[in-house]
């Protein structure tokens, strides 16, 4: 007797949050806070989005109500916000198609993932930030990945004591060689050209820690086995050079691609969707927030995710319950 087939994973909620970045998580909580049940989608393995991926031990210093904040402890705070909300989470998972339910978009709409998997909802909110982000690869570096090459660095503490190379001459390569100096044996940066793209306070602050940099040079061949034990570096001018290296870090920053939301019947422009002030986008019951919305006079920081995230889940709750209030009232009257 064969097996009996197994059905297609579904999900019915409120709503669709596409993407689990500061933007996805808040808009998940204020789902809560307005009585809706709310799914939050994203092709990383973990809530966060950048942050966590890119610079979670990273300091961030424009978060309304905190001097400073680690990102990984931004993020956990978010999390914890939005348990309230009870969300579901789909993580690991890739939006794929967008279909209206039968009945049309008043109806709802009706989220493909990877693997076969819907997620039925009210509407859908898109905060993707900018989209799904793949690294620069380091050319020298092919098949190292994993043996001693990485694009980030999520816990600083498996670094202590190595000899870390950084690759690259942007924000996040210096934001590495600050964050690895006090526990590395040593950090060495090595950028292509002799001028760096990064903020020049940065610059300062790494050059006055007398951090090495090689300028004008690549990295041309890893060697070690099983795992990295040394790099060896080309400069345009004068002889190679080989250096210890436990860990190379490719900071070369990374390709972003919205994927197959740009062809979900949205307004999208240099990568971002275009919406009103409501935060819908061009297509009915579709809203977006935080980086990957766009209007005039925008500007990309998580303090603008936030508030454009209220205001899409309080027009959501209005287009889903008609006689709803479009102003819910403040958490403190809770």
């Amino acid at each position: 007797m064969s097996a009996p087939e197994r059905q297609p994973e579904t999900h019915q909620v409120d709503i669709a949050v596409i993407g689990a970045g500061p933007t996805g998580l808040f808009a998940a909580y204020y789902a809560g806070f307005r009585g809706l049940s709310v799914a939050v989608v994203d092709s990383l393995p973990e809530p966060g989005g950048q942050i966590t991926a890119m610079y979670p031990e990273k300091k961030i210093y424009d978060v309304a109500g905190f001097p400073e904040v680690l990102g990984k402890d931004l993020v956990a705070n978010l999390v914890a916000q939005a348990d309230s909300a009870k969300p579901t989470y789909l993580l690991g998972r890739k939006a794929t198609t967008l279909d209206d339910a039968e009945g049309g978009a008043d109806s709802g709409l009706v989220l493909g993932l990877d693997g076969g998997a819907a997620v039925h909802a009210g509407a859908v909110l898109i905060t993707a930030g900018i989209g799904e982000f793949t690294p620069r690869p380091l050319p020298a570096a092919d098949g190292w990945l994993g043996k001693g090459v990485v694009h980030f660095v999520p816990e600083l503490d498996k670094h202590r004591g190595e000899h870390v190379i950084v690759v690259g001459g942007g924000d996040s390569a210096f934001d590495w060689v600050l964050a690895l100096h006090p526990i590395a044996a040593s950090v060495t940066l090595v950028h292509r050209r002799s001028r760096f793209r990064a903020a020049e306070s940065v610059i300062r602050e790494v050059e006055d820690l007398g951090v090495s940099m090689i300028t004008d040079a690549e990295i041309v061949e890893l060697r070690g086995d099983p795992v990295l034990n040394e790099v060896e570096i080309a400069p345009k001018a004068g002889e190679r050079l080989v250096l210890p290296a436990d860990t190379v870090v490719a900071a070369l920053g990374f390709v972003a691609d919205l994927g197959p939301i740009s062809s979900w019947g949205l307004e999208v422009t240099r990568k971002s969707i275009s919406v009103d002030s409501t935060m819908a986008t061009a297509r009915e019951r579709v809203y977006a927030a935080g980086d990957v919305a766009s209007y005039p006079g925008k500007v990309n920081l998580i303090a603008t995710g936030f508030g454009e995230a209220a205001t899409a889940v309080n027009n959501i709750a209005v287009a889903l319950q008609p006689g709803a209030k479009l102003f819910p009232g403040h958490s403190t009257d809770i």
